[in-house]
């Protein structure tokens, strides 16, 4: 589930925020009374939705959300008048005075979106570091030397071993060139 940290001025209003959202089902992660508290946070979660006041002590919405890590996204509640004035198109805005169902609604379509955006970056292929390569590398090496194979054909057979075995593709490299070097 995505966390969700709540950051107002005045703890009171937060606690309160965070009720309503503890009530609807959500995980409230913290409540936090400036900026610096909220980015600290946010980076222990990486993922998550901010719901913020325009302003706090040390800083204002926009200066938040470029500390924000990409994970997140924003749901900033203020006047409409602040909001015409300085408004972002990539923060989500409620009006003040705020209505709870609007708040629930609200911070729901936001966290399925956080939670689509995690989704996606998970099944995007990890990237090897360079002594990975270097180990798939010279298994490939090996098995094009000792069996002929076309370097595609290698690949191939690396892969399939792996998903035969349920190792990673750098763990079967290593055994064949573990196997390889007897």
């Amino acid at each position: 589930m995505t966390g969700i940290i709540i950051a107002f001025p005045k703890a009171d209003m937060g606690n309160k925020i965070k009720s309503i959202l503890v009530r609807s089902g959500f995980r409230v992660s913290g409540v936090c009374t400036n900026g610096a508290q909220t980015i600290q946070e946010a980076n222990e979660l990486q993922y998550g939705v901010l719901v913020c006041s325009y302003r706090l002590p040390d800083m204002i919405y926009r200066e938040l959300k470029e500390y924000l890590p990409a994970g997140f996204q924003m749901v900033a509640i203020t006047s409409r008048e602040d909001w015409a004035e300085n408004g972002d198109s990539d923060v989500v805005s409620l009006s003040q005075p705020l209505k709870v169902h609007e708040l629930v609604s609200t911070v729901e379509m936001v966290a399925y979106s956080v939670e689509r955006t995690k989704r996606k970056m998970r099944q995007q292929p990890r990237k090897r570091t360079g002594e990975e390569q270097d180990l798939i590398d010279r298994a490939k090496g090996i098995l094009m030397n000792r069996n002929n194979m076309t370097e595609e054909e290698a690949h191939r057979y690396l892969q399939k071993t792996s998903m035969d075995n349920g190792t990673s593709f750098t763990e079967t490299a290593q055994m064949i060139l573990s196997m390889m070097d007897m």
